[in-house]
């Protein structure tokens, strides 16, 4: 079977399960691929035993999904959208990671959305000049130790934009994850910024076309925001928001969240006062804060060895996971698993021990890197 064919099935298995992600993704994963489940959709019961009769009847009729299917990969053809599957290349690691990831998504961009680092900055769609401040300081600053970041938000009014805004003036790539197709942009009025994020970044959605945005998108775009990151940063929020949701699902996730905190009482810093307080974010007032926190690997340094032991004796096991980041450095747990055929349970242990040993050290979004 070709990718063409599975992404068309991905794509109607999508359609049909609507938002359903978990039992999309049980489906999948029980049956290893989309066209398996079209070829046993007459007995999902049998396979699939907490699928609910109503959908198991519903997975019998493929006819409509599968000719939206062939509408849609016109689409994508026709506007150079790349279509990502779960597991296949292109796909964000970190994302995939999730127990609520997306099947598929919808890309049009240049950049790498498995890039070393990815931070996205989110909060209020009604951001004071102190947070417009905060983000123009924070990424010149940022850009300037930390120069391959990838910044992640959704184009929405506020500091959704701003941070797109400023993170293409410092020359960092930029994707906003939308809760529509994309046949349109929403808010329309950030149009232009959505071009030129095209040419540095790229527009991500895990809708078809012709898809609108309803609130309920905007709360399932969310959950894409914090998968694809390796860390979620809070500027301005009121006490509820949208920012606030992505914060939960980051730290659901188990990914790191920071706050920038805001003076006593002003409408717009009380979300993020109450995060800093009660302890589900980290207090940051600048770069130097967020990249001392993080650990990441700074302009024209190396991280710090752990002290080696003076004949680390490696296992078998432990020499190929060496090898295999000689080679290529820096590999999520998932990919270091997957080409060296290690069992995830066992290559924690393995990693653990080569931690122990001076050899690697983990870095955010459960990233190894091998220490020289």
């Amino acid at each position: 079977m070709s990718n063409t064919d599975e992404t068309y099935y991905s794509i109607a298995l999508t359609r049909m399960t609507g938002f359903n992600q978990q039992m999309a993704l049980q489906l999948y994963q029980t049956l290893g691929s989309a066209r398996a489940v079209y070829d046993h959709r007459n007995d999902l019961g049998d396979i699939v035993p907490d699928a609910s009769p109503r959908l198991r009847e519903s997975l019998k009729h493929w006819d409509d999904a599968l000719k939206r299917a062939a509408a849609e990969m016109e689409f994508v053809t026709k506007n150079g959208i790349q279509v990502l599957t779960l597991g296949g290349a292109g796909y964000p690691q970190r994302l995939s990671e999730c127990p609520d990831a997306p099947l598929l998504l919808y890309y049009k961009g240049s950049a790498d959305l498995n890039q070393r680092y990815v931070l996205d900055i989110v909060g209020t769609r009604h951001c004071t000049t102190y947070g417009q401040d905060l983000i123009r300081r924070f990424l010149a600053d940022l850009r300037a130790q930390c120069p391959q970041v990838l910044v992640v938000s959704g184009l929405a009014y506020g500091i959704d934009v701003c941070a797109h805004s400023h993170a293409l003036q410092q020359g960092y790539e930029t994707v906003g994850v939308l809760a529509h197709g994309l046949d349109q942009v929403y808010p329309h009025a950030h149009r232009d910024i959505a071009i030129q994020m095209l040419r540095q970044g790229g527009l991500l959605t895990e809708y078809m076309s012709q898809t609108e945005a309803m609130p309920n998108n905007f709360r399932q775009r969310n959950r894409i925001v914090a998968g694809m990151s390796d860390a979620t940063i809070l500027v301005e929020s009121a006490i509820k928001g949208g920012g606030l949701i992505t914060c939960r699902i980051a730290q659901e996730y188990g990914r790191d969240v920071y706050a920038f905190p805001g003076a006593v009482g002003m409408p717009y810093s009380e979300g993020c006062n109450k995060m800093i307080r009660n302890n589900t974010a980290a207090l940051i007032t600048s770069a130097a804060d967020f990249l001392a926190a993080i650990g990441w690997t700074t302009a024209g340094q190396k991280p710090e060895a752990i002290e080696r032991q003076l004949f680390p004796d490696l296992t078998p096991d432990e020499q190929r996971i060496a090898t295999l980041l000689q080679q290529a450095n820096d590999l999520q747990l998932n990919t270091i698993s997957v080409k060296t055929n290690i069992p995830i349970g066992q290559l924690t242990a393995l990693l653990f021990s080569l931690e122990m040993k001076g050899v690697v050290k983990p870095l955010a979004g459960g990233t190894y890197h091998l220490l020289g």
